[in-house]
């Protein structure tokens, strides 16, 4: 394994400048990544696609070892400079922090309250070896975020300042336990009201529940966003018609750009077109999704967004 992680990372530094129409590209930061899937993907099966019928580009990795390579091949090619990274195996995510040293922000999926307990989680802070928290997945097995067996895991959070990714909208994976009603946003009020200082992103922004995730970013200004999926799953119309409702009510300056590669790291690369390509957004706000609302979220040092 040492070999493996060793000619990954010299692998990935051996990319190709990023660039631009020419111009080197800037830094961004991927809030949504992912070491490994807790649902099984078929090597070769087609990326997600909503809503069916319909058929998504490119073909699943076989791998984990394959899945690292190719984000990290993409991570170059776009000039991702750090990027939020979590899986149900912490073996897995371990091995592809060793991989990048700093290009990763390691953090555990959570897809079943107390898998992993929050003790455990708890030493793998004191250790280092961990640095944020969740995917929070478990509405994939129908639990909400307002759960009490969650709250463990958001008292760690608030305790240590941890940023916190938390799956709560209205589609997912096709798994049996998975439920649109558990993922409405306004779910998660009792866990902001309780927890006032947790630093919490919600994948998607909530989609479809718009109207629902705006008052809440109204309600609750420690409450961010990240664009992931709907950059490239959902028909790119839809997305821009959501987004643009986002940034009409003011809160361009908290929704974060977010991959959710899975096993399809080629959907890394259409998700930040999806953003540059938006004539509606300026400059300054293309920025801000990719790279200074992260930056502010995750408290770095520098910004040069």
């Amino acid at each position: 394994m040492k070999t493996l992680v060793c000619l990954v990372f010299v692998l990935s530094l051996a990319g190709h400048p990023a660039t631009l129409a020419g111009q080197e590209r800037q830094p961004i930061i991927d809030m949504h990544l992912h070491a490994h899937e807790p649902h099984d993907v078929p090597p070769g099966a087609p990326a997600l696609c909503r809503p069916e019928p319909c058929r998504g580009e490119g073909e699943a990795t076989a791998t984990s070892a394959e899945t690292l390579r190719k984000t990290l091949e993409m991570m170059d090619r776009y000039n991702i400079v750090k990027g939020f990274l979590s899986g149900p195996d912490l073996k897995i995510v371990h091995e592809w922090a060793a991989a990048a040293p700093g290009r990763f922000i390691p953090s555990p999926f959570i897809l079943q309250p107390g898998q992993p307990p929050a003790e455990v989680l708890q030493r793998e802070y004191d250790e280092g070896r961990l640095a944020g928290m969740g995917e929070i997945g478990t509405q994939l097995m129908g639990i909400s975020p307002n759960d009490p067996a969650l709250e463990p895991y958001f008292k760690l959070a608030e305790e240590r300042d941890l940023p916190v990714l938390i799956h709560t909208l209205g589609i997912g994976p096709y798994l049996p336990g998975f439920r649109s009603a558990a993922g409405d946003p306004r779910l998660l009020e009792p866990v902001l009201v309780r927890h006032p200082k947790l630093r919490i992103f919600v994948e998607n922004a909530g989609y479809p529940y718009r109207d629902a995730m705006i008052a809440m970013m109204y309600q609750y200004p420690q409450l961010y966003a990240d664009l992931s999926t709907i950059t490239w799953l959902i028909p790119r119309a839809a997305f821009y018609e959501y987004l643009q409702a986002f940034v009409r009510a003011g809160l361009g300056k908290r929704l974060m750009f977010g991959s959710d590669q899975m096993r399809w790291p080629e959907v890394i690369g259409k998700g930040v077109e999806a953003i540059e390509q938006a004539d509606f957004l300026s400059e300054e706000q293309k920025r801000d999704i990719l790279y200074n609302n992260a930056a502010r979220f995750l408290r770095l040092t520098s910004d040069p967004g």
